[in-house]
């Protein structure tokens, strides 16, 4: 019996097998470096927000990121990159979650707290209770979530000269 369809089945498989795994992976490897479907944007990426010693850095904790709040130039940025200057105190931490818990820590580059500068776990912050005034050194790396560092709850400090 003689075939009507020059294709056989094993041949259109394998050709939508393929066509499939293409797109799966040009899906993957997509960086539209944008804002996500809300209008946010996706993370801080290698963007670094100067900020001045006079501003509070306030966060948001919303699952297992952080959001800027404040100053306005980080607002909605998930884990932004902070440029902090050497030798300037900065009020930095969150006031609003998700009812999971968190804290807040600065880090140095071997993950290790620096000092005090980490506040209690909890699930919503009272007042300025997960406020920390922290001294910018040059050991200065990172803000943390403990509970969610692993997860990618942490964004970069950039230790820039006050020169």
């Amino acid at each position: 019996m003689a075939r009507e369809n020059p294709i056989s089945r094993r041949t259109a498989l394998k050709v939508t097998g393929a066509a499939a795994s293409t797109a799966f992976i040009a899906g993957c490897s997509s960086d539209d470096g944008g804002d996500d479907d809300d209008g946010s944007s996706d993370d801080g990426g290698d963007e670094v927000y100067e900020i001045s010693s006079d501003e509070d850095v306030v966060f948001r904790a919303d699952g297992t990121s952080w959001y800027g709040k404040s100053p306005s130039k980080i607002e909605d940025v998930e884990n932004p990159t902070l440029g902090l200057t050497k030798g300037e105190t900065y009020t930095m931490g969150w006031d609003e979650g998700n009812g999971g818990r968190h804290n807040f820590e600065i880090c140095d580059s071997d993950d290790e707290v620096i000092g005090d500068y980490s506040t209690d776990q909890t699930a919503e912050p009272e007042g300025d209770d997960q406020m920390l005034d922290v001294e910018i050194t040059d050991e200065v790396a990172e803000y943390v979530c403990r509970p969610h560092a692993t997860s990618g709850m942490r964004g970069d400090i950039e230790v820039q000269s006050d020169e």
